[in-house]
């Protein structure tokens, strides 16, 4: 079983920066795919910047230009730099991971607990 621990959230005022991380443990065999997710109150879960194994990135608009994500393959960690934050970016920040089933040869959704990440006006 996999489990992934977010790190990095907190409150920040408009126009700062934050790093968020994400590390998996447990019975790993192999991570695919690795993503960032969040879910502002009262709104639906949306995908925020998404990275593949290798390497190719996809963004949300809305983050395009302030946020990057970045992998580390050996650590199975995946970050998010969050530069020029809006009060619009406030939300619980979630990492998801696709891993690797030992028993079915199957990639898997794994999600972490979330972090929240509150910007001040």
């Amino acid at each position: 079983q996999v489990q992934l621990v977010e790190s990095g959230g907190g409150l920040v005022q408009a126009g700062g920066s934050l790093r968020l991380s994400c590390a998996a443990s447990g019975e790993i065999f192999s991570i695919g795919a690795m993503g960032w997710y969040r879910q502002a109150p009262g709104k639906q879960r949306e995908l925020v910047a998404h990275i593949g194994s290798g390497g190719r990135t996809n963004y949300a608009d809305a983050v395009k230009g302030r946020f990057t994500i970045d992998r580390d393959s050996v650590k199975n960690e995946v970050y998010l730099r969050m530069n020029g934050l809006k009060s619009e970016d406030t939300a619980v920040y979630y990492c998801k991971m696709d891993s690797l089933d030992r028993w079915t040869s199957r990639y898997l959704e794994v999600w972490g607990q979330g972090t929240l990440v509150t910007v001040s006006s």
